[in-house]
């Protein structure tokens, strides 16, 4: 996966997103949610800290602590990446998906083929921006627990409601799904 970016470790903690390849809602063509937890698993088991995150149908939003300078937060999301996009592809060939397969194959240009790639499934890059302040944390986490409710996205009645968000542990002290880490307790 190219780096259009290399974003450094000067700070503590960055709100990052990443999208599937043309805005395909891939994390829920292949109900994926739980890769993404997989991922989270992975991160907190190498020391870092989940503070906030949204799981939508075709591109995740998360808050990430890196308590200790010297992470490569490239290498760190280019992972999350790639463990996910195999796992993508494997269930859309369980799911006999050749039409979303065939689209993500042709995706990839003749240099990314000669390196083995075989399907597209995210966007190149990513965002990530540092997280300098507690109003620009709030900020970010009010947008990312909003996100199932806001524009042409319904899917809650109540932010606080979606399954694939922290929202509801901000918000009433319930763990829908994953529990992140309070950014109070840090």
């Amino acid at each position: 996966m190219p780096v259009k970016w290399k974003h450094g470790d000067e700070f503590s903690m960055y709100y990052c997103t990443f999208t599937c390849y043309k805005w395909l809602h891939l994390f829920e063509i292949v109900n994926g949610y739980d890769m993404v937890y997989e991922w989270f698993d992975v991160l907190r088991k190498d020391g870092y800290k989940i503070i906030g995150y949204v799981i939508m149908p075709n591109h995740l939003h998360v808050m990430i602590y890196f308590p200790k300078p010297g992470y490569n937060l490239n290498k760190i999301i280019g992972n999350g990446k790639r463990f996910m996009a195999y796992e993508i592809i494997k269930r859309l060939e369980g799911m006999k998906r050749n039409d979303l397969l065939e689209y993500l194959f042709d995706a990839v240009t003749k240099r990314e083929k000669k390196k083995a790639q075989r399907h597209r499934v995210f966007e190149e890059s990513f965002d990530a921006k540092g997280i300098n302040s507690e109003k620009f944390l709030l900020q970010k986490l009010n947008y990312i627990h909003r996100n199932p409710v806001s524009g042409r996205w319904n899917l809650a009645k109540d932010f606080t409601e979606y399954e694939h968000s922290s929202a509801s542990y901000y918000e009433t002290g319930i763990i829908k799904r994953y529990e992140p880490i309070h950014f109070k307790t840090i």
